[in-house]
Protein backbone atom coordinates (compact mmCIF):
# COMPACT_ATOMS: atom_id res chain seq x y z
CA UNK A 1 0.00 0.00 0.00
CA UNK A 2 1.05 3.59 -0.46
CA UNK A 3 -0.07 6.61 1.51
CA UNK A 4 -1.66 9.59 -0.18
CA UNK A 5 0.23 12.88 0.02
CA UNK A 6 -1.35 15.88 1.72
CA UNK A 7 -0.15 19.48 1.79
CA UNK A 8 0.16 19.58 5.59
CA UNK A 9 0.98 15.95 6.33
CA UNK A 10 1.70 12.62 4.69
CA UNK A 11 -1.22 10.25 4.45
CA UNK A 12 -3.47 12.22 6.86
CA UNK A 13 -6.94 13.63 6.37
CA UNK A 14 -8.56 15.93 8.94
CA UNK A 15 -12.30 15.59 9.54
CA UNK A 16 -14.42 17.65 11.92
CA UNK A 17 -16.52 16.00 14.64
CA UNK A 18 -19.84 17.40 15.86
CA UNK A 19 -18.18 18.68 19.04
CA UNK A 20 -15.62 20.64 17.09
CA UNK A 21 -12.70 18.31 17.75
CA UNK A 22 -10.41 17.38 14.93
CA UNK A 23 -9.90 13.70 14.13
CA UNK A 24 -6.84 12.52 12.27
CA UNK A 25 -7.62 9.76 9.78
CA UNK A 26 -4.90 7.80 8.00
CA UNK A 27 -5.54 7.25 4.30
CA UNK A 28 -3.81 4.00 3.49
CA UNK A 29 -5.34 2.81 0.20
CA UNK A 30 -3.92 0.55 -2.50
CA UNK A 31 -2.53 2.34 -5.54
CA UNK A 32 -5.25 0.88 -7.76
CA UNK A 33 -8.91 1.69 -8.24
CA UNK A 34 -12.04 0.28 -9.87
CA UNK A 35 -14.69 1.74 -12.14
CA UNK A 36 -18.38 1.24 -12.73
CA UNK A 37 -21.50 3.02 -13.87
CA UNK A 38 -21.30 6.21 -15.84
CA UNK A 39 -18.72 7.14 -14.59
CA UNK A 40 -17.46 6.34 -11.08
CA UNK A 41 -13.85 5.67 -10.15
CA UNK A 42 -13.46 4.34 -6.64
CA UNK A 43 -11.27 2.56 -4.12
CA UNK A 44 -12.27 1.06 -0.79
CA UNK A 45 -10.78 -0.57 2.28
CA UNK A 46 -12.33 -2.35 5.25
CA UNK A 47 -10.09 -1.50 8.21
CA UNK A 48 -11.16 1.17 8.79
CA UNK A 49 -14.13 1.19 6.40
CA UNK A 50 -13.45 4.03 3.99
CA UNK A 51 -13.77 4.92 0.33
CA UNK A 52 -12.52 7.48 -2.14
CA UNK A 53 -14.63 8.09 -5.23
CA UNK A 54 -14.78 10.34 -8.24
CA UNK A 55 -18.01 10.78 -10.17
CA UNK A 56 -17.66 12.29 -13.65
CA UNK A 57 -20.70 13.15 -15.71
CA UNK A 58 -20.82 13.11 -19.52
CA UNK A 59 -17.81 10.81 -19.82
CA UNK A 60 -17.58 7.04 -20.21
CA UNK A 61 -14.78 4.51 -19.94
CA UNK A 62 -15.30 3.92 -23.66
CA UNK A 63 -14.44 7.59 -24.27
CA UNK A 64 -11.26 7.25 -22.24
CA UNK A 65 -10.13 4.13 -24.12
CA UNK A 66 -11.22 5.32 -27.57
CA UNK A 67 -8.71 4.95 -30.40
CA UNK A 68 -8.54 6.32 -33.93
CA UNK A 69 -6.83 4.76 -36.96
CA UNK A 70 -3.48 5.94 -38.24
CA UNK A 71 -3.50 5.60 -42.02
CA UNK A 72 -6.19 4.02 -44.15
CA UNK A 73 -5.84 0.26 -43.62
CA UNK A 74 -6.46 0.07 -39.88
CA UNK A 75 -3.10 -1.50 -39.07
CA UNK A 76 -2.03 1.19 -36.62
CA UNK A 77 -4.16 3.06 -34.12
CA UNK A 78 -3.56 5.76 -31.53
CA UNK A 79 -5.48 6.99 -28.52
CA UNK A 80 -8.05 9.59 -29.48
CA UNK A 81 -7.45 11.57 -26.25
CA UNK A 82 -4.47 10.29 -24.25
CA UNK A 83 -4.77 13.06 -21.64
CA UNK A 84 -7.78 14.98 -20.42
CA UNK A 85 -8.51 17.26 -17.49
CA UNK A 86 -11.86 17.36 -15.72
CA UNK A 87 -12.87 19.98 -13.18
CA UNK A 88 -14.36 18.56 -9.99
CA UNK A 89 -16.95 21.21 -9.19
CA UNK A 90 -18.79 19.43 -6.40
CA UNK A 91 -21.95 19.41 -8.50
CA UNK A 92 -21.62 17.77 -11.93
CA UNK A 93 -18.27 16.14 -11.18
CA UNK A 94 -17.70 15.15 -7.56
CA UNK A 95 -14.92 13.81 -5.34
CA UNK A 96 -15.96 12.08 -2.10
CA UNK A 97 -14.10 10.74 0.92
CA UNK A 98 -16.43 8.60 3.04
CA UNK A 99 -16.23 6.56 6.20
CA UNK A 100 -18.64 3.80 7.13
CA UNK A 101 -19.73 1.96 10.25
CA UNK A 102 -19.17 -1.13 8.09
CA UNK A 103 -18.34 -1.21 4.42
CA UNK A 104 -21.32 -2.33 2.26
CA UNK A 105 -20.72 -5.23 -0.11
CA UNK A 106 -21.34 -2.98 -3.12
CA UNK A 107 -20.87 0.65 -2.10
CA UNK A 108 -20.53 1.60 -5.78
CA UNK A 109 -22.34 0.18 -8.76
CA UNK A 110 -24.10 2.69 -10.96
CA UNK A 111 -23.63 5.88 -8.99
CA UNK A 112 -22.13 7.25 -5.80
CA UNK A 113 -24.24 5.58 -3.09
CA UNK A 114 -26.80 7.56 -1.14
CA UNK A 115 -25.88 8.79 2.33
CA UNK A 116 -27.85 6.08 4.18
CA UNK A 117 -25.50 3.23 3.23
CA UNK A 118 -23.76 2.89 6.62
CA UNK A 119 -21.98 6.19 5.98
CA UNK A 120 -20.69 7.89 9.14
CA UNK A 121 -19.01 10.84 7.46
CA UNK A 122 -19.02 12.26 3.95
CA UNK A 123 -16.54 14.88 2.79
CA UNK A 124 -16.94 16.37 -0.67
CA UNK A 125 -14.10 18.04 -2.50
CA UNK A 126 -13.40 20.12 -5.57
CA UNK A 127 -10.33 20.37 -7.79
CA UNK A 128 -9.02 18.99 -11.07
CA UNK A 129 -8.54 15.35 -12.09
CA UNK A 130 -6.10 14.54 -14.87
CA UNK A 131 -6.82 11.27 -16.67
CA UNK A 132 -3.81 9.86 -18.52
CA UNK A 133 -4.17 6.80 -20.74
CA UNK A 134 -1.40 4.82 -22.42
CA UNK A 135 -1.83 2.01 -24.95
CA UNK A 136 0.49 -0.89 -25.69
CA UNK A 137 -0.23 -3.28 -28.54
CA UNK A 138 1.26 -6.72 -29.11
CA UNK A 139 0.54 -9.81 -31.15
CA UNK A 140 0.79 -12.12 -28.11
CA UNK A 141 2.79 -14.62 -30.16
CA UNK A 142 5.32 -15.62 -27.52
CA UNK A 143 8.10 -13.42 -28.93
CA UNK A 144 9.09 -10.13 -27.25
CA UNK A 145 8.44 -7.24 -29.61
CA UNK A 146 12.07 -6.09 -29.53
CA UNK A 147 13.10 -9.43 -31.07
CA UNK A 148 10.78 -8.91 -34.03
CA UNK A 149 13.03 -6.24 -35.49
CA UNK A 150 14.20 -8.58 -38.24
CA UNK A 151 16.33 -6.05 -40.13
CA UNK A 152 17.83 -4.70 -36.90
CA UNK A 153 17.29 -1.02 -37.68
CA UNK A 154 15.40 -0.23 -34.49
CA UNK A 155 12.11 0.36 -36.32
CA UNK A 156 9.51 -2.35 -35.65
CA UNK A 157 7.06 -0.97 -38.18
CA UNK A 158 9.08 -1.91 -41.29
CA UNK A 159 9.52 -5.63 -40.53
CA UNK A 160 6.77 -7.48 -42.39
CA UNK A 161 7.90 -10.99 -43.34
CA UNK A 162 4.72 -12.03 -45.17
CA UNK A 163 4.08 -8.63 -46.79
CA UNK A 164 0.50 -8.44 -45.57
CA UNK A 165 0.79 -4.89 -44.27
CA UNK A 166 0.94 -5.93 -40.61
CA UNK A 167 4.43 -5.63 -39.10
CA UNK A 168 5.72 -8.73 -37.34
CA UNK A 169 5.41 -7.30 -33.83
CA UNK A 170 1.65 -6.92 -34.41
CA UNK A 171 1.24 -9.97 -36.66
CA UNK A 172 0.19 -13.17 -34.88
CA UNK A 173 1.10 -15.11 -38.06
CA UNK A 174 4.44 -13.64 -39.12
CA UNK A 175 4.96 -15.75 -42.23
CA UNK A 176 1.33 -15.73 -43.38
CA UNK A 177 1.06 -19.51 -43.55
CA UNK A 178 -2.19 -19.75 -41.54
CA UNK A 179 -0.35 -21.35 -38.63
CA UNK A 180 -0.18 -18.90 -35.74
CA UNK A 181 3.37 -17.97 -34.71
CA UNK A 182 2.70 -19.04 -31.13
CA UNK A 183 1.95 -22.56 -32.45
CA UNK A 184 5.17 -22.84 -34.47
CA UNK A 185 7.43 -23.74 -31.54
CA UNK A 186 9.31 -20.47 -31.25
CA UNK A 187 10.74 -21.85 -27.97
CA UNK A 188 11.72 -18.42 -26.67
CA UNK A 189 13.58 -18.19 -23.35
CA UNK A 190 15.31 -15.25 -21.72
CA UNK A 191 18.56 -17.19 -21.66
CA UNK A 192 18.59 -18.39 -25.28
CA UNK A 193 16.26 -15.99 -27.04
CA UNK A 194 14.98 -17.63 -30.24
CA UNK A 195 18.02 -19.85 -30.79
CA UNK A 196 15.93 -22.99 -30.35
CA UNK A 197 13.04 -22.02 -32.59
CA UNK A 198 11.85 -25.01 -34.65
CA UNK A 199 13.25 -25.26 -38.20
CA UNK A 200 11.67 -28.39 -39.67
CA UNK A 201 13.42 -28.34 -43.05
CA UNK A 202 16.77 -27.15 -41.70
CA UNK A 203 17.04 -24.29 -44.17
CA UNK A 204 18.12 -21.79 -41.52
CA UNK A 205 14.71 -20.11 -41.46
CA UNK A 206 12.66 -20.94 -38.36
CA UNK A 207 9.15 -22.21 -39.04
CA UNK A 208 7.49 -19.06 -37.72
CA UNK A 209 9.20 -17.09 -40.53
CA UNK A 210 9.13 -19.86 -43.17
CA UNK A 211 6.13 -20.08 -45.51
CA UNK A 212 7.16 -23.61 -46.56
CA UNK A 213 7.98 -25.30 -43.27
CA UNK A 214 8.87 -28.76 -44.63
CA UNK A 215 10.64 -27.52 -47.76
CA UNK A 216 8.57 -29.63 -50.16
CA UNK A 217 7.84 -26.77 -52.56
CA UNK A 218 4.21 -26.38 -51.47
CA UNK A 219 3.49 -23.32 -49.28
CA UNK A 220 2.34 -24.34 -45.82
CA UNK A 221 -0.98 -22.54 -46.15
CA UNK A 222 -1.77 -24.55 -49.31
CA UNK A 223 -1.07 -27.99 -47.79
CA UNK A 224 -4.73 -28.77 -47.22
CA UNK A 225 -5.39 -32.32 -48.27
CA UNK A 226 -8.69 -32.66 -46.46
CA UNK A 227 -10.22 -29.30 -45.54
CA UNK A 228 -9.92 -25.71 -46.68
CA UNK A 229 -10.43 -24.03 -43.34
CA UNK A 230 -7.40 -21.75 -42.90
CA UNK A 231 -5.83 -24.38 -40.65
CA UNK A 232 -3.13 -26.62 -42.19
CA UNK A 233 -2.56 -28.24 -38.80
CA UNK A 234 -5.63 -30.48 -39.13
CA UNK A 235 -4.65 -31.94 -42.54
CA UNK A 236 -2.83 -35.16 -41.67
CA UNK A 237 -2.05 -37.94 -44.15
CA UNK A 238 0.44 -39.85 -41.99
CA UNK A 239 -0.40 -39.74 -38.29
CA UNK A 240 3.08 -40.97 -37.40
CA UNK A 241 4.64 -37.86 -38.96
CA UNK A 242 1.94 -35.32 -38.24
CA UNK A 243 0.43 -32.50 -40.25
CA UNK A 244 1.16 -32.52 -43.97
CA UNK A 245 2.76 -29.07 -43.83
CA UNK A 246 5.50 -30.65 -41.69
CA UNK A 247 5.78 -33.81 -43.81
CA UNK A 248 8.14 -33.41 -46.82
CA UNK A 249 6.81 -36.65 -48.32
CA UNK A 250 3.34 -35.16 -48.79
CA UNK A 251 3.16 -32.32 -51.29
CA UNK A 252 -0.53 -32.00 -52.13
CA UNK A 253 -1.40 -28.43 -53.03
CA UNK A 254 -4.87 -27.03 -52.50
CA UNK A 255 -4.50 -23.27 -52.86
CA UNK A 256 -6.01 -21.40 -49.92
CA UNK A 257 -8.58 -18.75 -50.74
CA UNK A 258 -8.76 -17.02 -47.36
CA UNK A 259 -6.48 -16.16 -44.48
CA UNK A 260 -6.94 -16.44 -40.76
CA UNK A 261 -7.95 -13.27 -38.94
CA UNK A 262 -5.32 -11.24 -37.15
CA UNK A 263 -5.74 -10.47 -33.47
CA UNK A 264 -3.79 -7.60 -31.95
CA UNK A 265 -3.86 -7.49 -28.16
CA UNK A 266 -4.43 -4.08 -26.62
CA UNK A 267 -3.47 -3.14 -23.05
CA UNK A 268 -4.56 0.20 -21.64
CA UNK A 269 -3.17 1.84 -18.51
CA UNK A 270 -5.43 4.52 -17.02
CA UNK A 271 -3.99 6.74 -14.27
CA UNK A 272 -5.78 9.46 -12.30
CA UNK A 273 -4.03 12.33 -10.55
CA UNK A 274 -5.94 14.98 -8.62
CA UNK A 275 -4.59 18.48 -8.13
CA UNK A 276 -5.78 21.57 -6.27
CA UNK A 277 -8.13 19.27 -4.40
CA UNK A 278 -9.94 21.01 -1.58
CA UNK A 279 -11.83 19.22 1.21
CA UNK A 280 -13.34 21.17 4.13
CA UNK A 281 -10.52 22.26 6.44
CA UNK A 282 -7.85 20.72 4.26
CA UNK A 283 -6.36 21.45 0.85
CA UNK A 284 -4.52 18.64 -0.86
CA UNK A 285 -1.59 19.53 -3.06
CA UNK A 286 -1.48 16.45 -5.29
CA UNK A 287 -3.28 13.15 -4.82
CA UNK A 288 -2.20 10.21 -6.98
CA UNK A 289 -5.43 8.22 -7.21
CA UNK A 290 -3.60 5.34 -8.85
CA UNK A 291 -4.09 3.02 -11.81
CA UNK A 292 -7.32 1.43 -13.00
CA UNK A 293 -7.37 -2.26 -12.10
CA UNK A 294 -10.01 -3.84 -14.32
CA UNK A 295 -8.75 -6.30 -16.94
CA UNK A 296 -12.23 -6.59 -18.43
CA UNK A 297 -11.94 -3.07 -19.84
CA UNK A 298 -8.17 -2.48 -19.99
CA UNK A 299 -7.29 -5.60 -22.00
CA UNK A 300 -8.92 -6.28 -25.32
CA UNK A 301 -8.08 -7.11 -28.94
CA UNK A 302 -8.76 -5.81 -32.40
CA UNK A 303 -8.64 -7.12 -35.95
CA UNK A 304 -6.91 -4.85 -38.47
CA UNK A 305 -8.40 -4.57 -41.92
CA UNK A 306 -5.60 -5.28 -44.38
CA UNK A 307 -5.01 -6.41 -47.95
CA UNK A 308 -3.39 -9.84 -48.04
CA UNK A 309 -1.13 -11.19 -50.76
Amino acid sequence: MRKLMCLFCIGLLLVNCDDGDVITVELDFENTFKTCGDLVFYKTKTDPAESLSIFIANLSIEDILATSPVGTEGVFVELATPTREVTLDGNTNVFNYRTYSSLPDTPFCTDVPSSDLNITSDSEGSGVVTITTTLTEDDNDGIPSELEDINGNGDLTDDDTDGDGVPNYLDDDDDGDNVKTINEEVNYTEANGLANALDTDGDGIPNYLDNDDDGDGVPTRDEQSFSQDQNPANDVTNTEVGADYLNPDVAVSTPETAYSAHNIQQKFVVRLVLSDLSIPQLSLDVLDFGILDDASVTTTSRNPSTIFN
